[in-house]
Formats: C-alpha cells, sequence, structure tokens
C-alpha cells in the first residue's frame, strides 16, 4: 500500500514525488510514455529558474535523477482505471494494480498535431507549440503559426513582435479568435493571414525548411518557413478518470490553485486541469502544492 501513487511524470507529477518523498510518504509515479512529458520536445530551454539554457531532456533526466535519489518507486505503465474501494484508491493499470491512500493526477496535455508524414521527427527541429517557450530562437526569421483561435492569434502576437516575416495559415475561411486581436495582427506589416488553407505537407532533411499548403480553391503553395507553431488545441488526457473525478467540457480537470479535486483524497496537478497558463513554472508550482494537499490529507485520516 502506497501513500501517495502519481499518475503522469512531466514536471507536475515528478515535482509532486519529490515533495511527497521529502515528508516521507511513501510514494509510487506512474508514466505510461516519456518522463518530462512535453518539455522534453523543446531542444533549448531559457525560462526554468535556475538554468541559464538547458534542453527538455536535460531538464527531465535531472528531475527524474532527484527523484530516484530521495526513494520514489517509478512504474513505466499506462493507468486505465482508478478506483476507491474501502478508503483507499485502486489504480488498475496495463500491467497490475495497485493500491493507495491518496492520488494525485499529473496525466498532462497534448498539443493536437496536423498527424502528416514526418511531423514526429519536426518537433523540436522546426516544429514547436509554444511561442514563449521558443520564439526568441526565431528572431528576424520567417515563422508561421497554424490555426485561428484565440490561443493561436496570441502566439501569433507575441511572434510578430520577433520575426521578420509571419503566416497565420487557417483552415476556415475566416478567423475565429477575437476581433482585437485580429485587428492588431492585421495592423502589422511582416504579418499575412491566409484563411481557407491547410498545410498538407512538411519539407527539410534534418529540420523543417518549408510547408506546403492546399487551399480551397484547389490550389498549393509553398511557403519556405524556418520555424512552424501548430497551435490547434490540446487535448488533456484523462479519459481514464472520467468515472471518479469531474472534468469540464474539454475534458480538463475541474481544480483549483489548491489542486484539490471533487473526491476526496484525489488531487490534479499541471496542464490537465484547469487553469489559463501552461508553462513549466506552473506545472512545477501545481505539483508542489498538491502533494503537499495530499499530505495534510493522510495526515487528517489517521
Amino acid at each position: 500500500m502506497y501513500d501517495i501513487i502519481i499518475i503522469g511524470g512531466g514536471p507536475a507529477g515528478l515535482t509532486a514525488a519529490l515533495y511527497a518523498r521529502r515528508a516521507e510518504k511513501k510514494v509510487l509515479l506512474i508514466e505510461k510514455e516519456t518522463f518530462g512529458g512535453q518539455i522534453t520536445f523543446s531542444p533549448k530551454v531559457e525560462n526554468i529558474p535556475g538554468f541559464i539554457e538547458l534542453s527538455g531532456n536535460e531538464f527531465a533526466d535531472k528531475l527524474v535523477e532527484q527523484v530516484l535519489n530521495q526513494g520514489a518507486d517509478i512504474e513505466c505503465c499506462e493507468v486505465l482505471e482508478v478506483n476507491k474501494e474501502d478508503g483507499y484508491f485502486n489504480v488498475i493499470t496495463d500491467d497490475e494494480n495497485y493500491e493507495g491512500k491518496a492520488v494525485i493526477i499529473a496525466t498532462g496535455a497534448k498539443h493536437r498535431t496536423l498527424e502528416l508524414e514526418n511531423e514526429e521527427k519536426y518537433i523540436g527541429n522546426g516544429i514547436s507549440f509554444c511561442a514563449v517557450c521558443d520564439g526568441a530562437f526565431y528572431k528576424d526569421k520567417t515563422v508561421a503559426v497554424v490555426g485561428g483561435g484565440n490561443s493561436a492569434l496570441q502566439e501569433a502576437i507575441l511572434l510578430s513582435d520577433l520575426v521578420n516575416k509571419l503566416y497565420i495559415i487557417q483552415n476556415l475561411e475566416y478567423m475565429t479568435g477575437e476581433q482585437k486581436l485580429q485587428d492588431q495582427l492585421n495592423a502589422n506589416d511582416n504579418v499575412e493571414i491566409i484563411c481557407g488553407a491547410v498545410v498538407s505537407k512538411y519539407l527539410g532533411d534534418d529540420e523543417l525548411s518549408a510547408v506546403i499548403i492546399e487551399k480551397n480553391d484547389s490550389t498549393s503553395q509553398e511557403i519556405k518557413l524556418d520555424g512552424l507553431f501548430l497551435a490547434v488545441g490540446l487535448l488533456p488526457q484523462n479519459e481514464a478518470f472520467a468515472n471518479i473525478i469531474k472534468l469540464n467540457e474539454w475534458g480538463y480537470a475541474q481544480a483549483g490553485e489548491d489542486c484539490k479535486t471533487d473526491s476526496e483524497g484525489i488531487f490534479v496537478a499541471g496542464d490537465c486541469r484547469t487553469k489559463k497558463i501552461r508553462q513549466v513554472a506552473t506545472a512545477v508550482s501545481d505539483g508542489a502544492i498538491a502533494a503537499l494537499a495530499a499530505c495534510d490529507y493522510l495526515d487528517s485520516i489517521k
């Protein structure tokens, strides 16, 4: 029986494990894919406090090493379901079942992609998802943003102040983001908005160098680029927990800054919860808050 079972090995989950172990709780951390989560796609990160520059993989490796050094158990498997039974939680995975007194869900959210050939190859090598994280690397270069909603337009506004040329590619015949954001972009001479078009192909050797777009009028165009930012939405990884915690209409776990869910003993941290800002720093903050809240819960049920 574990005191705390943490589901998800990104910055939020790893930080939760670190804090829980320092509180001398017996901890199991479960990750189904890559320790570090989305940050591992970033070849260079400059906005993590304490580090002038490092890769996402380096940051993840340091976190994992720190957690293992503190004595947490780690399992690589996929959680299929969580149930509460007789005051404890039964965490069912595709490998075996684990029992815990408290659970922290830190499964994150995946960026939607275009599912094109070689897309995974170019992620981190020309394809990015976060202008705050990676925008500075494209100063005075040519980039494109794919998407036309508020998130895409906000990314585009940040990039428009940095790059030499910015394309915005939207599959619909109109932008869906707020008019105020559209007006701000339309006022910039370096911004070109292309509606009614989809990216159909990536071009380049080891790094992305161009894309082919297909327009609704059946014409195509090659656009040479230094970088491409995908802003077509996020997919929170919470499907397995819909039976035990409340999710909003987009699938995010409903929890405030205290990281408490509506199910006593279950906490949520990082990008999978309802929140405005999704950055490494906020994920780490959530991890600490969720772990300390879980420790308080455990102390209350002794």
